[in-house]
C-alpha cells in the first residue's frame, strides 16, 4: 500500500515538473523562426530585419551601390523568390524588373495582391507627380511620382508599417513580437530625427506632420518654452542638418527630393537633362552656367553614377562634388538605415564646410 502511495506521489511530481517545463518554454506560442523575406532594395531589407528580428531570414536583390532602375533579372533572383514567404518592393515604377523575376519564381504567395506581397510605398505622399501624361520624350519620368521614398526618415516609418502588416499576414503567430519591434523602430526614428526633448514634449507624430507641412522649424524658432526658443531643444538629425538647411544644391538625378523636403535643401537643377538621360555637352554647359550664376556650392551624386561629368563640372566651377551611397550597404560601413541617414548628413556637412 505504501509502495503505491509513493509511486503515485512520484508520478504526480513528474507530471508537475513536465507541466512547468512546458509553460516555461512558451508552449502554445509556436513561433516560426525561419520566415523568409526578400526585398528588392537593401533599405527595405534593413527595416524588415529590425521588425522581424531573429524570427526572419532577410535577403535583398539590388546592391546598395547599384542603380535600382536597372537590375538584370537573373535566374538566381528568381530562385530567391521561389522560397520566399514575403517579398517587399516599392510598388511603383522604380523596379520595372520585378514582375519578370516574380513570374519566373512561380511563387503564388508573393504575386502582387497576394498575402506575401508588400508595396513599401502604400499610403506615402509622393512628390514630383507628372502634371501631364508622360511619354518617352520626357525621359525616365515616373508616372505615379518620385519612387525614391526611402530618402525621407518620415517615409521610413510608413515603409516599416507596410512591412509590419506583411509580416503579420504571413506569420500571425509572431504578431506581438513584430508589433513591439515596429514600435521601437518608430521610436528610434523619431528620436534620431528630432532628439529626445522634443519627442517627449510633442510626440513624434505631431513633429512629423509639421515637417511634412514645412512648418516645424519656423514654429520652433518663434515659440518659447521656459524662457527660451524651442529651437534650442531640437536634437537628432534635424539639428545636425541645420548647417545646410536652406542651402542650394545641384543633384545628378531626382534621388534626393524627399530628403531635401525633410531637411530644407533647395535643389536648383539636375545634371541629367531629363530623368535617366545621360548629360549632353550642351546641358553640362548650361549646368555650369547655372552653378556660377547662383553660386551653388555642393553637388550630390549617388555613387553608382558615372563620375566624368560631375568631376568635370567640379573642376570648371569649384563646386564640391559629394558621392554618397543611395542605399544601405552602398559603402562598407553603412550597414543599417540609421547608418545611411547619418552618412548623408555627415558628408553634406563636411562638403558645405569645405566649400566655404
Amino acid at each position: 500500500m505504501r509502495y503505491k502511495s509513493l509511486k503515485g506521489f512520484w508520478l504526480v511530481s513528474l507530471y508537475l515538473l513536465l507541466l512547468l517545463s512546458i509553460i516555461g518554454s512558451g508552449y502554445g506560442q509556436h513561433h516560426r523562426t525561419d520566415i523568409s523575406v526578400v526585398a528588392s532594395l537593401p533599405c527595405y531589407a534593413s527595416i524588415a530585419k529590425y521588425i522581424g528580428g531573429d524570427l526572419v531570414i532577410v535577403d535583398h536583390i539590388a546592391a546598395g551601390n547599384q542603380d535600382p532602375h536597372f537590375v538584370q533579372p537573373k535566374p538566381s533572383y528568381a530562385r530567391m523568390l521561389t522560397r520566399a514567404d514575403l517579398f517587399i518592393t516599392t510598388g511603383l515604377d522604380l523596379e520595372l524588373w520585378v514582375p519578370t523575376i516574380i513570374d519566373k519564381a512561380r511563387n503564388k504567395k508573393i504575386f502582387e495582391g497576394a498575402v506575401g506581397y508588400v508595396s513599401a510605398a502604400t499610403d506615402i505622399s509622393l512628390v514630383d507627380k507628372p502634371l501631364v501624361n508622360p511619354d518617352r520624350s520626357m525621359g525616365d519620368v515616373h508616372v505615379y511620382g518620385n519612387p525614391h521614398i526611402h530618402t525621407s526618415p518620415l517615409n521610413a516609418k510608413l515603409i516599416a508599417e507596410n512591412i509590419l502588416i506583411g509580416l503579420k499576414k504571413v506569420s500571425p503567430e509572431n504578431s506581438a513580437i513584430y508589433d513591439d519591434n515596429y514600435k521601437e523602430f518608430v521610436n528610434q526614428i523619431d528620436r534620431s530625427m528630432f532628439g529626445d526633448e522634443l519627442v517627449d514634449m510633442f510626440g513624434g507624430e505631431v513633429l512629423s506632420k509639421m515637417v511634412m507641412s514645412g512648418t516645424l522649424i519656423s514654429f520652433l524658432q518663434t515659440k518659447e518654452y521656459g524662457g527660451e526658443k524651442l529651437i534650442s531643444k531640437l536634437g537628432g538629425w534635424l539639428s545636425k542638418g541645420m548647417p545646410f538647411r536652406g542651402k542650394k544644391v545641384m543633384c545628378y538625378h531626382k534621388n534626393w527630393n524627399y530628403f531635401a523636403r525633410d531637411f530644407g535643401l533647395e535643389i536648383i537643377d539636375y545634371i541629367e537633362p531629363k530623368p535617366g538621360i545621360p548629360p549632353t555637352a550642351k546641358h553640362v554647359k548650361e549646368v555650369i552656367e547655372e552653378i556660377e550664376k547662383q553660386d551653388i556650392r555642393v553637388m550630390i551624386v549617388a555613387n553608382y553614377f558615372e563620375r566624368n561629368s560631375p568631376k568635370m563640372i567640379a573642376e570648371r566651377t569649384g563646386i564640391k562634388d559629394v558621392f554618397i551611397p543611395l542605399d544601405v550597404a552602398g559603402e562598407s560601413d553603412v550597414n543599417t538605415y540609421f547608418d545611411l541617414i547619418n552618412c548623408w548628413i555627415d558628408r553634406l556637412n563636411e562638403a558645405f564646410k569645405l566649400s566655404g
